[in-house]
């Protein structure tokens, strides 16, 4: 069904496996990640302090990345402990990361310089990682990434959360390349500010966001999406995850049948991993799990 809707409108769709980079640090948070830890020594004195939710890649991700780095790390965890753990908080702890709950109205002021000073206050010598690594840092780590997509690449498609990543790919575009940007959360209208914050410019010209394929918002779900999964990697053994990538390569296939690309477009998904997201789902939900 899609390679035929490519063929049809005349482009060449190809995904960017960043999932494959790391079984656990995988996608774009290896990428995200770099500057903020290469520059810190295995086994510092040196606590990592970093921002999620329940199903947050990036906690993971930073959990297993301080565990090779033998670095103590503690997860803040957007809400109240429940009862049971989701998997991607069972990886965190298994990785070493401590966890602490906190409040949703309290989790919302942890940008704001009372809450930060209790955290150096309490902590002393730790190195906080905000949430999705949103920094200059994970912005120019995310850049790299460019470094690998092909330069006749004309449109470069991920899905936006932070929008960290779309500021890092901007950060490296070239000229007659277009960044295509698929927020997955409902609501998501400052991006074009969080670039500005993230790489001081704001290259509106070569960046498209298409706001309708959040399916209701941040990992929600429903049947169509979950058929479309099970699609594509019953046709093309592709995995995806229900909160990013699968809204983003659902928004993109959408969008060639709508002839938003031009004929003759090379598109490049980045799959910027979080698979292991899919764990939080019913058992035979998923093909491929």
């Amino acid at each position: 069904m899609h390679g035929a809707l490519v063929q049809q409108k005349k482009v060449i769709l190809s995904v960017l496996r960043l999932d494959k980079t790391h079984p656990v640090i995988s996608g774009n948070k290896l990428f995200k990640l770099h500057y903020f830890l290469e520059p810190i020594p295995d086994s510092a004195d040196k606590t990592i302090i970093t921002f999620g939710g329940a199903f947050s890649n990036h906690l993971v991700a930073t959990a297993y990345a301080c565990k090779i780095k033998k670095l103590a790390c503690i997860g803040i965890v957007r809400g109240e402990k429940p009862l049971q753990l989701s998997p991607t908080l069972q990886h965190c702890t298994a990785y070493g990361m401590q966890l602490h709950f906190i409040s949703r109205n309290e989790y919302e002021k942890k940008d704001t310089g009372g809450f930060l000073n209790k955290i150096y206050d309490q902590y002393g010598n730790c190195l906080i990682i905000p949430e999705g690594g949103y920094h200059v840092a994970g912005a120019k780590g995310a850049g790299q990434i460019m470094k690998l997509v092909d330069d006749d690449a004309t449109h470069i498609c991920c899905a936006a959360g932070t929008a960290t990543t779309l500021a890092g790919l901007l950060l490296c575009v070239k000229p007659h390349q277009q960044i295509i940007g698929i927020p997955v959360l409902k609501g998501l209208r400052d991006i074009e500010d969080r670039i500005a914050f993230l790489n001081g410019t704001v290259n509106t010209k070569q960046l498209h966001i298409h706001h309708q394929y959040h399916g209701g918002g941040y990992a929600k779900k429903n049947a169509t999406l979950i058929d479309f999964m099970n699609t594509l990697f019953n046709q093309y053994q592709l995995p995806t995850d229900f909160v990013y990538t699968a809204k983003m390569m659902y928004g993109i296939m959408d969008l060639i049948q709508r002839d938003f690309f031009p004929a003759g477009s090379k598109i490049v998904c980045i799959h910027t991993g979080g698979l292991q997201g899919n764990l939080s789902l019913q058992k035979g939900t998923l093909t491929f799990i």
